[in-house]
């Protein structure tokens, strides 16, 4: 077995072009094993069978005992049947024969069959994706469970050689829409760099703002082979044979998926829009500190709006500031909202305010909420000051420079208080809901914390130097 594991790590070396580098580090023992799994046989009924559903074929026998099943299935590896249960008519059970045993499973059918998690569009793709499950899982349990102690995620000296070349392909699509790999010719079953390729040349980008960032794995159905690239392990089955990071386009095993650092660096071709996306990974994807809709917004407030009378509190023109969001996905940092365009800055700012409502996790997080709501109920200020600093500390990095950012701006705009009547209470009022919002979607919440969601961002205001 474990020659076989290793059969794929020995052999070619790096090649000169890194388009054309096929990492040599894939372990084919899985692969190989599914290729050898039974296939299904479908065992017709040689009688037509009254109330057969009609989502069933042939292979439906009515309601026989087990024993009749085990008769009818003996001595046939991956032959299979379906019958009605003798003891719950209406339910249906899949009777499958494998490692010279009849195995029966409650089948169920919502316009899919499925007898687990999976659903599969035939009954037929639902035994050939159980029979390769049962061999591999039957063949290479232990295996199985000591793929993920010797990592390729966490051994990528393979992508060394290549960090240089990639890092400059990079940076020669760094304002366009970066691919997430180089995938292969059709019927090649390894892509020639994976995104594990990628990640090792952006660590060694200077311009590269080092967020953590959790992948964001779905459930995924791969089209042809695929290999895990945090185990190099085949991934088995027709479907849902792993998961992939909506974000950056990681493919593992969803065992491995547990064991994944969190180093996500999203591929801007995933990413949609900018207003209603994951902060952190909107700014990993731009390669940003902070959200580029901030920073151009800041810039354009203090560039010609400071002194406008009642800043951020008076509301510009509702479709206008949705012609700013749409320019910002559209867009991305190059939106024009200059003055040519927009003249009257309240849209700039209501835009602004829009884009920190519109994220699916708030600058301040749901994870700190209640500890920042807690910390503003402590009435001595001292201590109070102090609760709040260390809640700061708790926030993730792109969420922590964001609020920074925007608190030393904010504060900016206190000190022309005379001419466009914003104090640090005022802009409290504004930013409060906007900025933090309670786990629970309940309007009660709300209303009692709103003059703690106030006091909080005021007290951010009035210390930004000390509390930042």
């Amino acid at each position: 077995m474990a020659a076989s594991s290793n059969s794929s790590l020995s052999g070619s070396s790096v090649s000169s072009d890194a388009e054309e580098y096929q990492p040599p580090i894939w372990k084919s023992y899985l692969y190989q094993l599914q290729q050898e799994a039974p296939r299904p046989k479908r065992i017709i009924c040689p009688r037509e069978v009254e109330n057969r559903p009609k989502y069933y074929g042939r292979e439906f026998h009515g309601i026989i005992s087990r024993e009749q099943a085990d008769e009818i299935l003996a001595g046939v590896e991956g032959a299979y049947i379906l019958r009605e249960s003798q003891r719950q008519p209406g339910c249906y059970t899949l009777a499958l024969r494998f490692g010279n045993q009849t195995l029966n499973y409650r089948l169920f059918y919502d316009g899919k069959h499925f007898v687990g998690e999976k659903r599969f569009e035939s009954i037929h793709d639902l035994v050939t994706d159980g029979l390769i499950t049962l061999y591999i899982e039957t063949k290479a349990s232990e295996y199985i469970s000591k793929m993920t102690t010797n990592p390729i995620y966490e051994h990528i000296g393979y992508a060394t050689l290549l960090r240089e070349k990639v890092s400059r392909r990079l940076s020669r699509t760094k304002n366009e829409s970066r691919k997430a790999s180089v995938t292969s010719e059709e019927n090649t079953p390894v892509e020639k760099i994976t995104s594990l390729v990628r990640r090792a040349a952006l660590t060694q980008n200077d311009n590269h703002f080092n967020y953590e960032k959790a992948h964001n794995f779905k459930v995924h159905t791969f089209r042809g082979p695929h290999w895990c690239e945090y185990c190099a392990n085949f991934m088995w089955g027709l479907i849902a044979q792993g998961v992939r990071c909506s974000d950056c386009g990681l493919n593992v095993h969803k065992q491995c998926s547990k064991y994944v650092p969190n180093d996500c660096q999203p591929d801007l071709k995933r990413i949609k829009r900018v207003y209603c996306c994951d902060l952190t990974t909107l700014v990993k994807a731009h390669n940003t500190q902070r959200p580029m809709v901030v920073d151009s917004c800041i810039r354009e407030i203090e560039a010609r709006g400071l002194k406008s009378e009642g800043l951020y509190r008076v509301s510009g023109f509702t479709e206008h500031i949705e012609d700013v969001k749409m320019a910002f996905d559209r867009d991305g940092d190059k939106a024009d909202i200059s003055a040519n365009m927009y003249p009257d800055i309240n849209i700039i700012a209501g835009a602004l305010k829009l884009y920190f409502r519109d994220l699916p996790i708030p600058v301040i997080t749901y994870d700190t909420y209640s500890k920042f709501i807690e910390a503003a109920k402590i009435s001595n200020p001292d201590e109070r000051l102090e609760a709040i600093h260390e809640v700061l500390m708790l926030l993730p990095a792109a969420h922590y420079e964001t609020l920074r950012y925007l608190m030393i701006h904010l504060k900016k705009v206190t000190l022309h208080e005379k001419e466009n009547f914003m104090n640090a209470e005022n802009l409290g009022i504004v930013f409060g809901p906007t900025l933090m919002r309670p786990p629970e979607d309940s309007t009660l919440a709300t209303l009692n914390d709103m003059r703690y969601q106030k006091l909080i961002v005021q007290i951010l205001i009035e210390n930004e130097d000390v509390l930042f």
